[in-house]
C-alpha cells in the first residue's frame, strides 16, 4: 500500500529584505539595507514616547511644597468685594442721647446708694467709737458690754450684706443699660442697612478685638444723627 503524503513541502522562503545579486560584479552590486528605516511604526512609537515625557513632567511639577493660599470667602461668588463698615462705639457711648440718659440713670441710683450706704457706716463707726469710750471708762458692765458688742457685730455683717446687693444691684442696671443700648443700635441698623445693603456693620472701640480700623469705613456720625433724631422724636 502506497504511504500517503501528508507534509507540506518544504519551500525556501525569500526573506523580505533579500536583494538578488545581479550579473557582473555581485560585490559591487550588492546594497546593503539602511540601518534605520522610518516607517508608521515608528512614528507611532516617537508619539508614545512624547506623551510619556509629558506625563512625567507634569507629575513631577505637580508635586510642589504646601503653599498657603488665600481664601475666597473674602469675595463674593459675583467676584464683588464684600463691603465692610462699622461703629466708633466709643463715640456712640459718649454723642448718643440716649445712652446719657441711661448713664445718668445709672449715676444716680449709684449715688444714691452710696450715700445710703455712707450714712448706715458713719452711725455705725460712732456707735463702735461711743462703745469704745465706755469700755475704756469702765461706764459699762461686762454683761451690758457683751450685748452691745453681740449688736455692733451683726450691724457690721448686715452693712456688709447691703454693700454686695447694691453692688449687684448697680451691676444689674448697668449690663441691663448695655441691653438696651446694644438692642437700640441692632434695630436702628437693620432698618438702616435696608437701604445701603452692607455685608458686615462692625463695632470697633478702643482695646477692643479688632486693632486697626480705616477712617474712611467709619459711618459713626451718619448713624448717630439718625439716632439721636429718632431718639428725640419719641420722646415728644
Amino acid at each position: 500500500m502506497q504511504e500517503e503524503f501528508t507534509g507540506t513541502p518544504q519551500i525556501n522562503e525569500v526573506a523580505d529584505n533579500f536583494i538578488p545579486v545581479q550579473p557582473g560584479n555581485p560585490l559591487k552590486e550588492v546594497s546593503k539595507p539602511p540601518f534605520f528605516s522610518f516607517n508608521f511604526n515608528t512614528l507611532l512609537g516617537l508619539v508614545l514616547l512624547a506623551g510619556l515625557i509629558v506625563l512625567y513632567v507634569l507629575f513631577f511639577n505637580s508635586r510642589k511644597p504646601h503653599e498657603m493660599s488665600v481664601p475666597l470667602t473674602i469675595q463674593k461668588a459675583s467676584g464683588k468685594a464684600i463691603s465692610v463698615v462699622y461703629v466708633n462705639l466709643d463715640s456712640l457711648n459718649a454723642h448718643y442721647d440716649y445712652v446719657k440718659i441711661l448713664r445718668h440713670d445709672l449715676e444716680s441710683t449709684s449715688k444714691k446708694l452710696q450715700s445710703d450706704l455712707l450714712a448706715e457706716q458713719s452711725a455705725l463707726e460712732k456707735e463702735g467709737a461711743e462703745f469704745q469710750r465706755q469700755v475704756s471708762a469702765g461706764a459699762i458692765s461686762e454683761e451690758k458690754g457683751k450685748e452691745a458688742y453681740e449688736k455692733l457685730m451683726q450691724k457690721s455683717t448686715l452693712l456688709d450684706q447691703k454693700k454686695q446687693r447694691f453692688t449687684q444691684q448697680i451691676a444689674d442696671q448697668e449690663m441691663n443699660m448695655n441691653m438696651k443700648l446694644v438692642d437700640s443700635v441692632t434695630t436702628f441698623l437693620k432698618r438702616f442697612n435696608r437701604q445701603y445693603r452692607f455685608d458686615y456693620i462692625l463695632g470697633y472701640k478702643t482695646g477692643g478685638e479688632i486693632l486697626i480700623a480705616n477712617d474712611t469705613l467709619d459711618i459713626t456720625r451718619s448713624v448717630m444723627e439718625v439716632l439721636n433724631a429718632e431718639y428725640q422724636q419719641r420722646k415728644k
